[in-house]
């Protein structure tokens, strides 16, 4: 292979945490009480409870692949290792799908943050904004770009714990349990997406697993600390911001947090322009992990044949996968422009929901068709934690389906003009998928 479509290896266990919660802590921000509207609080608290056990037992599993299979193609090359080439474009499709429509439902969310602060600031100007300036950044380099997560991260972990601890104090359980299941168990089916929403796009660290040192060793390290992070937040966030007021005022805003902390302490105090201006972290930070996540999974789909060579190209100097970066920005603006928060949330999470199941179903057939593969991370609990996994996917999937029809249809009739194109190269024949060549790297960040 070219050094043209190698990466380079840089990346250590604290720049994988942070990237690993970087690219779902926009989540705790906003989205997830879109759950409320379908659920109620303690509706959405069980669909919460549910989702945390599938991405728990996912992840620990997921490890396995990533560890076995560092690659930038992340589910994609799994699952044609695993499945051939026609699972390897529906796994690389669901992919492509949830980190390139996360981040447009992010920069909504940064566009209204910063309306909130300052009305005369348009939303989706602010939006096109940061998709131009983040893309920047990562055109700069993984380093750069690791370093950026890593900061960034730490301000918005921070954030929410001082959030959590103003809003506390004004926390009443009566609050909480108002009409908390309005349509009780369907509710709960129906807040499944919304869920998800908190930690969907945390696999995304496979995709830099190409660039880590030491992945065997360190990728373990990084996605179990990663996971066990947001699911605290998560928690915490939802119940003590559920408990402040009439729950029903936040469940339809792209601002929940700062709205929360106005109604606590007034929307014009000080402290809640400055919340709302800190906020941002949590969004860019995630914003800047599913850029880094979408161009190496456009990197590795066009350097297998899937998608046009051009995307491949690395440049020679900061080897970072320019054009995939470039033209990932510029189909999530064009997202940005045309569709609601609400439906970009629905289609990400159907996207990763896909992939989950495809990456389970792959990780018991190479048990079983390559016992032999070097595995220095396995699943534990086997066959029991992908087992749930996969069936809390597939019944996650359902739910989706169910509750929106229209998105579903619009989701699998993109699968649909993927699956005709790919035959009609005859991609369908192909038995290999290309593999990359290490890149060392004498380089270090400093942690």
């Amino acid at each position: 292979m070219s050094s043209q479509q190698t990466l380079k290896k840089v990346i250590k266990p604290v720049h994988l945490w942070a990237i690993g919660v970087g690219l779902v802590i926009s989540g705790e921000y906003f989205g997830w009480n879109y759950g409320w509207g379908a659920a109620g609080t303690l509706g959405f608290l069980a669909s919460t409870l549910i989702i945390t056990l599938l991405y728990l037992t996912f992840i620990f599993s997921f490890t396995e692949l990533t560890t076995s299979i560092p690659q930038a193609g992340g589910p994609f090359t799994y699952t044609h290792k695993a499945m051939g080439p026609l699972g390897g474009l529906i796994a690389g499709y669901a992919t492509a799908v949830e980190f390139l429509l996360a981040t447009p439902a992010i920069a909504a969310a940064l566009g209204n943050y910063l309306h909130f602060l300052h009305p005369s600031l348009p939303v989706l100007g602010c939006g096109v904004a940061f998709y131009v300036l983040l893309t920047c950044i990562n055109l700069l380099g993984i380093k750069e770009s690791a370093l950026f997560s890593l900061i960034i991260t730490l301000l918005a972990v921070a954030e929410l714990l001082i959030y959590m601890g103003i809003i506390g104090p004004s926390f009443k359980i009566s609050n909480f349990t108002h009409n908390a299941m309005p349509a009780g168990w369907y509710g709960v089916f129906a807040g499944l997406p919304f869920a998800i929403w908190l930690y969907v796009c945390i696999e995304g660290i496979a995709m830099v697993a190409e660039e880590v040192k030491d992945p065997s060793r360190n990728i373990p390290k990084g996605y179990i600390s990663a996971m066990l992070t947001p699911t605290l937040l998560a928690i915490g966030v939802m119940v003590l911001t559920g408990g402040i007021t009439d729950w029903q005022q936040l469940s339809a805003i792209d601002y929940p947090l700062p709205e929360a902390i106005g109604i606590v302490l007034g929307k014009q105090n000080g402290i809640t322009k400055i919340f709302a201006g800190i906020g941002l972290f949590g969004l860019i930070a995630s914003f800047n992990g599913i850029i880094i996540s979408y161009s190496r999974q456009l990197f590795a789909l066009a350097r297998s044949g899937y998608l046009p060579p051009f995307l491949a190209e690395v440049s020679p100097k900061r080897q970072v996968p320019y054009w995939s970066l470039i033209v990932g920005g510029l189909l999530g603006m064009v997202a940005l422009c045309i569709g609601k928060t609400d439906q970009l949330v629905i289609l990400s999470v159907m996207g990763a929901v896909v992939m989950y199941i495809f990456s389970m179903i792959s990780l018991f057939i190479l048990r079983r068709k390559e016992p032999e593969l070097e595995r220095p991370y396995k699943a534990p609990f086997y066959p029991w934690f992908p087992g749930i996994a996969l069936a809390l996917s597939v019944l996650s999937l359902f739910a989706m389906i169910w509750y929106n029809p229209l998105l579903s249809l619009l989701f699998f009739a993109g699968m649909g003009l993927a699956l005709i194109i790919f035959f009609a190269q005859g991609k369908h024949r192909s038995t290999t998928v290309d593999m990359p060549v290490a890149v060392p790297d004498t380089t270090f960040i400093k942690e």
